[in-house]
């Protein structure tokens, strides 16, 4: 899961692009050793391909590789860490491959490498969807009227419902989950990670932790569910922008809650009437006209799913801010302890400040 604030705390990036390779993460050295692994597993491949790396996100590294005839993908974790944790490239792999033949909007596998000798730890390859890829805002060549805007959100809002309604155990990822309990074990998890992330400058969020311990919900239905599901994390068709071609960053897919799934979703919509901070942290086109509110989306998601749906959804809204609260701290907690030096992450103390107040006005008012 990649994270960058956009818009007053960080430069916009209109599209996660493939760029220059950045200090210390160049293949350069393992190419041909990369290109004799990928050949017997995909004809034609040879010689050295052109690199660039995708410079959005902040977890995993992302290259893309053009050989003649094949545009591929490569995912490695950062350098000094270790596949059985939070960077596992075998669980990602077998996700996805195993989700393919059920919902099409996956990457297509290549490959999964687990002899660190071919590029110092394990990878992946997949195919590249071409597309384009939602950041703040779309590209400026995709000019969508109010119409066509309301389609596109219909579209993103459908392979939500498509991936919610995939059969786990005909995909063989049953395993995935814990079975029931999944959002209480969230709540737990989130709190308990917030706890250990929390530095002197920010709420403790006491309120909200209690609150959401005492209204946890049981789960509505144990479905596969991305975890991370935003605009910057699907592809867009370009001949025509409404509709959605690929979904993308499977490292968080797990068996759960929909509705938790939805809950994480919302925390990123910001809409057109929301405040003037809340504007400034958007990272998705989400204000344009024609594009539903949170409530608008969350009813269209209730109307076309088989199980019934808690009348109130604040205990899921609430959940998505704080978990998008502890997201932010744990990445502001390597900054205020020196172990990033990173910039952009500087101000995150005072978003995490205002996930506080939106998450108690939203349990005072609910």
């Amino acid at each position: 899961m990649g994270f960058l604030w956009i818009s007053g705390f960080e430069r916009p990036t209109v599209r996660r692009m493939a760029s220059g390779v950045r200090s210390g993460e160049d293949l350069g050295p393992h190419l041909q050793s990369i290109t004799a692994w990928l050949s017997p597993r995909l004809p034609g491949v040879s010689g050295l391909p052109l690199v660039t790396q995708y410079s959005g996100g902040a977890s995993n590294w992302t290259y893309r590789l053009e050989y003649p005839g094949h545009d591929l993908v490569l995912r490695r974790p950062p350098a000094g860490t270790k596949a059985k944790s939070a960077h596992d490239m075998g669980r990602e792999f077998r996700v996805q491959s195993a989700l393919k033949p059920a919902f099409p909007y996956v990457p297509k596998m290549i490959g999964l490498c687990e002899d660190e000798a071919v590029l110092g730890s394990t990878f992946y390859v997949m195919e590249r969807i071409a597309g384009i890829i939602p950041r703040a805002n779309l590209p400026r060549s995709v000019r969508l009227t109010p119409t066509q805007t309301r389609t596109l959100c219909e579209n993103l809002v459908e392979r939500l419902i498509e991936l919610h309604r995939v059969d786990v155990n005909a995909t063989g990822l049953v395993s995935l989950g814990k079975g029931p309990g999944y959002a209480k074990r969230q709540i737990e998890g989130w709190s308990e990670r917030f706890d250990r992330a929390k530095t002197w400058n920010v709420p403790g969020f006491q309120r909200v932790k209690a609150w959401l311990r005492a209204n946890t919900p049981d789960d509505v239905a144990g479905c596969l569910i991305h975890n991370d599901y935003r605009f910057d994390n699907v592809v867009l068709d370009e001949a025509d922008p409404t509709r959605v071609v690929g979904v993308l960053d499977w490292e968080m897919a797990t068996v759960g809650d929909p509705l938790m799934d939805l809950g994480g979703s919302l925390a990123y919509w910001v809409q057109a009437d929301d405040d003037l901070f809340a504007q400034k942290t958007r990272r998705q086109p989400t204000q344009l006209p024609g594009m539903m509110s949170r409530q608008e989306l969350v009813a269209y998601y209730r109307e076309r799913m088989p199980f019934k749906a808690p009348p109130d959804f604040t205990f899921y809204e609430v959940y998505g801010m704080f978990r998008l609260a502890g997201i932010l701290q744990q990445i502001y907690y390597r900054y205020h302890h020196g172990q990033t030096r990173n910039p952009s992450f500087k101000h995150f103390w005072l978003i995490v400040h205002y996930f506080d107040r939106r998450c108690r006005r939203l349990i005072r008012n609910r």
